[in-house]
């Protein structure tokens, strides 16, 4: 049973954890960037010495840098979403709007991404710099309580400052395969003979080692964002079944609907959108607990916790 009477306004509320929370993913993040600009100085220095190194280094402070600032709109661009004014969307528009003043967070920006599979993500650096994306097939099959339960979950994300790191580890795993995939081409068809050229077999170990690198960075952020996320959502609503509920649904249509998503960018997702073969390549490195133990820990919240 849920008890939500430590909160009139319909969620429990929890200012201090919340803040003790972001506070301590401020952190994660701080320590998620040195990662990637230690991995990518030791990627420089294999494949091409001091000089290497020091590109590795510039490398590694332009893609924190963006990772940083332009999280937001890396986020949107992969996942194909555009802005959608409440013109358009006066249904999602307002659920935004309710579950934001229950939350106590900014007004996000709200986007739409024209995907059958139903589905939906927060990212940006914090929560003045918000945006929230939704699929069409989300709208599609979800009632006003269920879209708000998901929209919910998207705010304790955004509520935890958490989506800085799922979009900052998602900007390093891309660029750390692009630089895998580099080193895999100079493996093959890199001389080898110069004194000074890197040894190809250097060069296969890591177009191997850098991908396992890659996924073990964003398993970093743990099976633990989501849960939290989860909570904070039926707080927020001051009920955990619409979101148990929106959970089940989604993940019975998503495992049938095909659609193509950027594994980098997958752990952004309320429910994993990646099926069949892509699913079984990224298993090991998911950072999505199965959905029937979401379900379970809600329907089994008690006040102040999972």
């Amino acid at each position: 049973m849920f008890d939500a009477s430590t909160n009139p306004g319909g969620g429990t509320g929890r200012k201090v954890d919340s803040r003790v929370m972001g506070a301590g993913n401020i952190a994660k993040t701080a320590v998620l960037l040195a990662a990637i600009g230690g991995l990518l100085i030791v990627i420089g220095g294999l494949l091409g010495g001091t000089t290497g190194a020091a590109i590795g280094l510039a490398m590694g402070l332009g893609i924190c840098g963006a990772s940083y600032w332009k999280s937001d709109a890396l986020a949107v661009r992969s996942a194909g979403a555009v802005p959608i004014s409440e013109a358009e969307a006066p249904r999602l528009h307002e659920a935004v709007r309710e579950v934001v003043a229950r939350a106590g967070t900014p007004m996000p920006r709200v986007y739409f991404i024209d995907s059958p599979q139903p589905n939906a993500f927060a990212t940006g650096r914090n929560p003045q710099h918000a945006v929230v994306a939704v699929t069409r097939g989300l709208l599609d099959i979800t009632d006003r309580d269920e879209l708000m339960g998901v929209l919910a979950h998207e705010m304790g994300h955004i509520r935890n400052r958490d989506i800085l790191i799922g979009s900052v580890a998602a900007a390093i795993a891309m660029a750390i395969s692009f630089v895998a995939n580099m080193a895999m081409w100079a493996s093959m068809f890199g001389g080898g003979g110069d004194d000074d050229s890197p040894n190809p077999f250097a060069l296969l170990l890591m177009a191997l080692l850098a991908p396992v690198a890659a996924g073990l960075l964003q398993m970093a952020l743990s099976r633990s964002r989501e849960y939290e996320a989860d909570r904070a959502g039926a707080e927020i609503m001051g009920d955990p079944e619409p979101l148990a509920r929106a959970l089940l649904k989604l993940e019975a249509v998503a495992q049938q609907t095909p659609v193509h998503v950027n594994p980098a960018q997958s752990t952004a997702y309320i429910v994993n959108p990646l099926r069949g073969r892509e699913a079984k390549a990224a298993r090991w490195f998911m950072t999505h607990p199965p959905v029937e133990d979401r379900v379970a820990r809600l329907r089994s919240m008690q006040v102040g916790g999972l």
